[in-house]
């Protein structure tokens, strides 16, 4: 028997309406910010992530599924959402809409090939937000208030927001020096990930879990100490909009999301509910403040966050939130006899054409067993239709909650009758 790939999962039809409600949840608080969908293709070119990501990552070196194509043109699967996203604002020209910064929202299916656990996949759906085009402590802030907005929308309320500031370009490079000096004389002692990133990129050396226990980790020089007064005034505005928005946060120095892009704020969600696992990141981002020219844009900025709708769901089922999800349906009708079968086809069409959802049964069952399937399927209404209805052109409408009926006309039963009072 074919088996799925490892990593991946089925959302089955028990499962889809509440992916259906998340995703509706997601669309509306959007709306509410005026961020506008963008949709990129499922794989890139692998130059895209190289460059986009940064060759020191895991997600670059270890987790790619890269592919060459017919045209022997390497192709990747995408991993994460900025990089595509940023490289259609490029090509695009969106650098050059009156209306900015350009703000985008996507969703859709991201691969990378990592050991699977509990709410992690190696195709996994992922929401992001960005916001390019604009330096601003206030959109920073509005990003972050986007994302925790969602998770609230959601009844969750173990949440809690880590922020820091990685610095500008000047803060950063000094930080790195500071941390080169820190791990060089004992990186021999750290595995080879680590060892390869002293020199290219050593803050990704801070999110190593291989060595998060080595003695060095704990006294790592930091970051606040070496930002400069332009990085500090940034992060201190968002710091004070946040509070004035009634937002709480915790300021973490260990928080650097050391990927080749980001600069100034960073910011993670984490759950604090019991029992969500070892792994509580729910969300992350940050500013990119060199991304767009590093794929050979404009001198333009971003901020985005990247969320991952397993670990929603994750974070639901630790706080015990039920999601109002619908699978009900309207009408069910249950036929007696062939031609009455056929009329009812007739009257489903007409049903499902003005809005209602309505089903019956198509394994000419008896009567008892079309019952216990409007039942089963949750129908709000039952009608009966055999011979005796055709010929009058008179049904009974149920009400399946209060079993109460009300008489109607078959050709215009839907009109006639007060369904909130049926």
């Amino acid at each position: 028997m074919i088996q799925i790939p490892r990593g991946t999962k089925d959302i089955l039809p028990t499962d889809s309406s509440k992916w259906q409600y998340i995703e509706e949840v997601l669309r509306e608080t959007c709306r509410n910010f005026n961020y506008k969908e963008i949709r990129t293709p499922i794989f890139e070119q692998t130059e895209l992530f190289v460059r986009g990501v940064g060759d020191t990552t895991d997600i670059v070196n270890k987790e790619m599924y890269t592919f060459t194509d017919k045209g022997d043109r390497s192709m990747t699967l995408r991993p994460e959402g900025t990089a595509p996203a940023v490289r259609s604002y490029i090509e695009n020209k969106m650098y050059g809409d009156p209306n900015q910064p350009i703000k985008l929202f996507y969703q859709g299916p991201m691969f990378r090939y990592e050991r699977q656990q509990k709410g992690r996949y190696r195709q996994f759906e992922q929401f992001g937000v960005e916001a390019i085009g604009v330096e601003d402590p206030l959109i920073d802030v509005e990003v972050i208030s986007l994302l925790l907005d969602i998770y609230k929308s959601f009844g969750l309320e173990k949440l809690e927001l880590h922020i820091n500031s990685i610095g500008d370009f000047e803060s950063r490079e000094e930080y790195q020096k500071a941390l080169r000096e820190h791990f060089a004389p004992s990186i021999g002692e750290f595995c080879s990930d680590c060892q390869s990133r002293l020199d290219k990129n050593p803050m990704r050396i801070l999110d190593c879990k291989t060595d998060a226990n080595h003695p060095l980790m704990k006294t790592a020089p930091n970051i606040q100490e070496y930002l400069n007064d332009a990085s500090k005034e940034y992060f201190e505005a968002v710091k004070e909009t946040l509070t004035k928005m009634g937002i709480g946060f915790v300021v973490d120095p260990n928080l650097v999301r050391g990927l080749d892009y980001y600069t100034h704020t960073a910011f993670e969600l984490m759950s604090s509910a019991e029992g969500f696992g070892a792994i509580t990141t729910l969300a992350g981002g940050g500013r990119y403040n060199g991304l767009i020219e590093m794929l050979d844009g404009p001198s333009e900025t971003g901020i985005g966050f990247g969320m991952s709708i397993e670990r929603l769901l994750l974070a639901l089922e630790a706080e015990g939130i039920e999601l109002p999800t619908d699978d009900t349906i309207d009408f069910y009708l249950v036929t007696m006899g062939e031609v009455a079968r056929t009329e009812a086809s007739v009257i489903l069409h007409r049903l499902r054409t003005n809005g209602y959802r309505a089903d019956m049964d198509y394994k000419a069952r008896g009567m008892k067993a079309q019952i216990k399937d409007a039942d089963r399927k949750k129908a709000k209404y039952m009608i009966v239709l055999g011979d005796s209805e055709l010929e009058s052109g008179k049904i009974h409408v149920r009400n399946m909650e209060t079993r109460e009926e009300v008489e109607a006309n078959l050709d215009s039963f839907e009109e006639e009758v007060n369904f909130d009072e049926a």
